[in-house]
């Protein structure tokens, strides 16, 4: 359980890593996305392998998740240091996190469309291989072929 619950919080900082730079371009640097699609791998093998983990691993996990942690709130810190006042001002008022959440979600919806193009693009068309062709005999042709009495090639004398 604890497993699953430590993996659930790595899903969720990476999820937020990988979205900094989208929201946050002030804090955010060149590598978050690698680093948050590392804590994002962390997290999946956490929640899948939760069985496994008992004991000293378990352990070993806490540990680590203890250390990440702590490293990432002094890399936090740093980054909130480095910022001018103005933009730490900036940062902390709503109105800059609604424009950033009404960005992302244009991102999302031009993915949507994007997407939903190339989906009618592979998609066949409505049309099939069939014609609207309607077949009719000729009146004088019986509606089922009559079958043949005579046997259509003679046996073969060479068996036996």
């Amino acid at each position: 359980m604890l497993a699953t619950l430590s993996g659930d919080v790595c899903l969720l900082f990476g999820l937020a890593l990988l979205l900094l730079p989208l929201l946050a371009v002030e804090l955010s640097r060149p590598r978050d996305g690698v680093w948050g699609a590392v804590i994002l791998l962390l997290g999946l093998v956490l929640v899948t392998s939760s069985d496994r983990l008992r004991g000293a691993p378990m352990l070993a996990v806490l540990c680590g998740g203890l250390l990440v942690s702590r490293l990432s709130a002094e890399v936090g810190q740093s980054r909130w240091r480095a910022l001018s006042a103005e933009e730490q001002e900036r940062l902390s008022s709503p109105d800059h996190w609604l424009a950033g959440l009404q960005q992302l979600g244009a991102a999302f919806g031009s993915l949507g469309e994007g997407l939903g193009g190339l989906a009618r693009q592979l998609k066949p068309s409505g049309k099939s291989g069939v014609s609207g062709k309607r077949w009719i005999r000729a009146d004088g042709d019986p509606a089922t072929p009559e079958p043949d009495t005579e046997p259509s090639s003679a046996p073969d004398d060479a068996e036996g």
